[in-house]
C-alpha cells in the first residue's frame, strides 16, 4: 500500500517500510535523524528513498515543519532568491 502526500511530494511504502521526498531539506533532516537513505530516483522529480524501519519518518516530517531547521531552510531560500534576481 502507498500513501502520498500531495504537498511536499512525500510517499510512504507500507510494505518495505521506506519513506520518499522530493524535499532536500525534509531529506537532510532525515539523515540528519537517523534515517538511512537508501537512494535516488529520477521519476519527474528527484526522489530520495530512506529505510524507515521504525516508522519515524512521518513523525520527523511533522517535527521538521515546525523546526528552526525549516527556518534555516526557508532563509537559504530567501537569500538565493536575492542572488539570482542581481544580475
Amino acid at each position: 500500500m502507498i500513501e502520498k502526500g500531495i504537498e511536499k511530494g512525500i510517499e510512504k511504502d507500507m510494505e518495505k517500510q521506506i519513506y520518499k521526498t522530493s524535499d532536500l531539506a525534509l531529506a537532510a533532516y532525515l539523515k540528519l535523524n537517523g534515517l538511512k537513505f537508501v537512494k535516488g530516483n529520477r521519476d519527474g522529480k528527484f526522489q530520495f528513498v530512506f529505510e524507515d524501519p521504525e516508522n519515524k519518518a512521518e513523525d520527523l516530517a511533522i517535527e521538521f515543519v515546525n523546526s528552526e531547521f525549516r527556518k534555516f531552510d526557508d532563509e537559504i531560500r530567501s537569500l538565493k532568491k536575492i542572488i539570482y534576481s542581481k544580475k
